[in-house]
């Protein structure tokens, strides 16, 4: 079972003080914000071709790198991160190759009705005003859905406008970043 590799393996690494390494302040080094997808492929690539090392950044991560509501959980930490944790930019990294490009909400209902949610709860929240398929709908171009997610960002009211909010796209199997948005161009 997972759980329990899990857990041998960290008395080993407490055991051996293998934490030691990573110890790190609270505040990023580099007082920055990331904004990434969750995808795999990312969790030690992304980091490296951004130059980052443990500490320097606070990284949130996020199906799609998808800023989708002005007051949801992401832009919360956003907001933290800038006014309690010293973070002075955010950077907004999709990628190309996104399982969330072209998601098709109807098969993804499917799946939830075949994993035993039922058809009556998906149609409870449709009329309680939450549009499942809506919800579930990714994007078709990375470049938009990041545009999209920095202006979500930048337009926020509680950021301060002298904050530039950059957005990234990542390839998954170089590393390359492409710039989308510069956010020093852009800030206000």
């Amino acid at each position: 079972m997972l759980l329990n590799e899990m857990i041998e393996y960290n008395k080993k690494f407490v055991e051996n003080k293998e934490y030691e390494k990573y110890q790190t302040s609270k505040l990023p080094n580099k007082k920055l914000v990331v904004v990434s997808c969750m995808d795999t492929r990312l969790t030690e690539l992304l980091p490296k071709a951004m130059n980052l090392r443990n500490g320097d950044a606070k990284i949130l991560k996020t199906a799609g790198a998808i800023v989708s509501h002005p007051f949801g959980s992401i832009m919360r930490s956003i907001i933290f991160a800038i006014y309690e944790l010293n973070a002075h930019e955010v950077c907004v990294v999709g990628h190309h190759d996104c399982g969330m490009a072209h998601v098709n909400p109807t098969a993804t209902t499917k799946k939830m009705i075949e994993r035993g949610i039922s058809e009556e709860t998906i149609e409870t929240l449709d009329y309680a005003g939450i549009k499942i398929k809506d919800w579930l709908h990714g994007f078709d171009s990375v470049l938009e859905s990041v545009r999209q997610s920095v202006d979500v960002i930048r337009n926020h009211p509680l950021i301060p406008k002298d904050t530039p909010v950059h957005g990234l796209v990542i390839n998954p199997d170089s590393g390359e970043l492409d710039i989308v948005v510069n956010g020093y161009i852009n800030s206000k």
